[in-house]
């Protein structure tokens, strides 16, 4: 490869040859077409690779144009920035540092780095050291010379993300659920912030002190059906779906009346009719939206336009582009791209008009947020009261649908005509093509990661602690053209991700675990666990060596939150009899011999497993195994007794039971790699509502198991 073509690639972050997560493990090299599609997305114009010389010096130029980076972030004992200044006026150039809108007095001293003559002109590189003590938290820098002044924002990070003191000394147990998958005999068809509310009353008898749960995120208006929690429309903002409708002010029964028998179906289906639910829920909302708007709700409409200026512009664009949205899909398809070109375009004096002839819908759409965000606040209140030492366990998506507010509202953030996803891997091994929208690297760092640390704060709301879905886009993203299957990994700043991740762990006092399965470079769980990133461990993986014996319960590294699966991951009992297998193959996901190979491993795994709950000595006394049951002839006698058991006395400070496997679910909720006409993924219900619970024997029996 022409040696200034790669020094380009690395520059940008962009990776010419990488290694799956497979096993056995395959190198790939990335062709020049693809690499060549991917320097053009990230915003620059190239035809070929010869050009590439011409573009680097350009870019090696760009540092000595401007005075400061729009944001440093730096530990609390690192604390300095670069700056490049005409040489004549290092000697007088002074700092004003802002905290809080107050300044306040820093030393500092001044190194320089190189000089540089551009034209007539001598400028240098400097080094500025803020030698005072200054607490985790962001400051801005104001950098005078005479007759001009520079601005950038010093991000002051901890060390460590937020850890509750007492997960130093204690273990804790809790639950992993789907919201969505929660059946009652009083929800609508899906679980709602009453039945995550209900849960938290339950656990707090069990002594359960984590409930960890789906993305909330909003999803679309007009499509229910599009259910993938980790595919919003905006990361910001929650999903309506999830609102108690009969807790809403305003609400009467009555209103229901002319829909019971559509929502008794609703309550019994097997699986969640998103629509149904979803449009039933709307036509009753609409309905208290009217009686909000009466002169009697007077005081609770001021509370809801109290909150609409609390949350500000991204609210507003949020309800504008739901609005319009929903006014084009019934002649335009295709999404936000295919609009009248005033439309997509967020500045436009359109858009003005569109929301003031249409006011009233935009403002519908914000009461949804706020009745949604009150909901989940009523939640975090019982949780508190409750005494939870973590609470609610949040998810953040890697990404979020193409087609949605985000990148509508700011579309040069995000790579062009590129969707995230992941080569094979150990769990995956065909990959997997998410086709979600990732931040630019390079457009992130132009905005003082501001978007970043936006939806931070955003999903940190209500929780004690943060999932990062696939957290190894902290430091990298493999990313696919829409156009081809060929993909590669973009890169971003680590450091800088981990430092803001840490920071904001901080100031929210939210615990943070990253989800790493799937394709984790060297060194990377090493380094997450030096910023106080706890990780993500699943049964199947804690194997020596990864497909070796399973790990003693007293092997597990301390820093994990451990669970059976994820929802990606069949439940316990599908695994041990390999309906998941089966679904692929079914669906042509893989052929017969790959079919074999798996069946194969999936025996070793079961007997590799068997041994191991032997060893550990977690069988119930009243249900002892029985025989191997290896080759499908049965699930063994007490076998979730026995993984409950095994798991909850793990070295993981955090252990997660998942209902699915308590109550022997052989469904999967989500296969990926596949839409809604190949698998239901995302409807699956739980078998059992949760008022039958605490008389179900497996429940009895699970709680016997965890329970310290």
């Amino acid at each position: 490869m022409d040696e200034n073509w790669q020094k380009l690639l690395d520059k940008l972050g962009i990776a010419s040859q990488f290694s799956d997560g497979a096993n056995p493990e395959k190198c790939y090299h990335v062709s020049d077409q693809t690499l060549l599609e991917m320097v053009r997305n990230l915003g620059f114009k190239i035809t070929k690779t010869a050009d590439s010389g011409r573009l680097l010096e350009k870019l090696e130029k760009k540092r000595w144009q401007y005075a400061l980076d729009p944001i440093y972030i730096v530990r609390q004992n690192e604390k300095s920035v670069i700056a490049v200044l005409p040489q004549k006026y290092v000697d007088v150039m002074d700092l004003i540092v802002w905290h809080n809108l107050e300044a306040i007095q820093v030393q500092y001293d001044v190194t320089t780095l190189e000089e540089k003559m551009i034209g007539k002109t001598n400028y240098v590189q400097v080094r500025i050291n803020f030698l005072s003590y200054m607490e985790p938290d962001y400051y801005d820098v104001e950098l005078e010379i005479p007759n001009k002044s520079y601005h950038t924002v010093l991000a002051v990070t901890p060390d460590s993300c937020y850890i509750p003191e007492v997960l130093n000394t204690e273990k804790f147990w809790g639950w992993a659920i789907q919201l969505y998958s929660l059946k009652s005999h009083r929800n609508w068809g899906i679980g709602d912030f009453t039945d995550l509310l209900n849960l938290v009353k339950l656990s707090e008898k069990y002594h359960a002190d984590v409930i960890g749960i789906n993305p909330l995120n909003v999803l679309f208006h007009d499509f229910p059906e599009n259910a993938s929690p980790y595919s919003s429309i905006s990361r910001l903002f929650l999903n309506p779906i999830y609102i108690d409708v009969e807790k809403v002010y305003g609400y009467a029964s009555v209103m229901v009346d002319p829909y019971r028998q559509t929502l008794a179906v609703l309550r019994e289906a097997d699986e969640i009719d998103y629509t149904g639910v979803y449009r039933l829920k709307m036509q009753i909302l609409r309905q208290t939206f009217a009686k909000l708007q009466q002169k009697e709700a007077q005081k609770e409409y001021d509370k809801f336009l109290a909150f609409c200026r609390r949350q500000g512009e991204d609210l507003d664009n949020l309800a504008v582009y739901q609005a319009i949205y929903s006014a084009q899909v019934s002649q335009i398809g295709g999404g936000w791209k295919n609009w009248p070109v005033e439309l997509r375009d967020r500045a436009s004096t359109a858009i003005e008009k569109f929301k003031k002839q249409n006011s009233e819908e935009v403002l519908f759409f914000k009461y949804l947020q706020y009745l949604a965000h009150n909901q989940l606040q009523e939640v975090y209140a019982a949780v508190k009261n409750c005494h939870m030492k973590i609470g609610l366990y949040r998810d953040l998506p890697v990404g979020l649908c193409k087609d949605s507010f985000e990148l509508w509202a700011d579309r040069d953030l995000f790579v062009e005509n590129c969707g995230a996803g992941a080569p094979p891997d150990a769990f995956f091994p065909t990959g997997q093509k998410w086709c979600l929208g990732a931040f630019n690297p390079l457009r992130l760092k132009e905005c003082a990661y501001r978007p970043f640390i936006k939806i931070l704060r955003s999903a940190m709301s209500c929780a004690g602690a943060l999932r990062i879905d696939h957290v190894m886009g902290l430091m990298r993203l493999y990313v696919i053209p829409d156009d081809k299957d060929e993909g590669t990994y973009i890169y971003y700043n680590f450091d800088e991700m981990l430092g803001l991740v840490a920071l904001e762990s901080y100031l929210n006092k939210c615990m943070v675990v990253g989800e790493s399965i799937g394709n984790v470079p060297d060194g990377f769980i090493e380094k997450i666990h030096e910023r106080g990133i706890y990780s993500l461990s699943v049964l199947w993986a804690e194997r020596w060596n990864g497909c070796g014996d399973f790990k003693c319960p007293a092997d597990f590294d301390e820093k994990t939150f451990g669970s059976v699966g994820t929802h990606d991951i069949a439940p316990l009992k599908m695994r041990w009899f390999g309906y998941d297998i089966e679904t692929m193959f079914e669906l042509k996901m893989i052929n017969e011999q790959e079919r074999e190979q798996m069946y194969k491993a999936r025996e070793d795994e079961r007997c590799r497993l068997l041994r191991a709950l032997d060893c550990a000595g977690v069988w119930p006394l009243d249900k002892p195994r029985q025989g191997d049951c290896l080759f499908g002839e049965g699930y063994p006698q007490g076998m979730m007794q026995a993984v409950e058991k095994y798991l909850a006395q793990s070295n993981s400070r955090v252990y997660l039971a998942q209902p699915e496997d308590i109550f022997g679910v052989t469904l999967l909720q989500n296969l990926p790699g596949t839409d809604r006409d190949k698998h239901p993924n995302w409807r699956r219900k739980l078998p059992l509502a949760m008022e039958d619970w605490e008389s179900d024997p497996d429940f009895i029996s699970a709680m016997s198991c965890i329970k310290r």
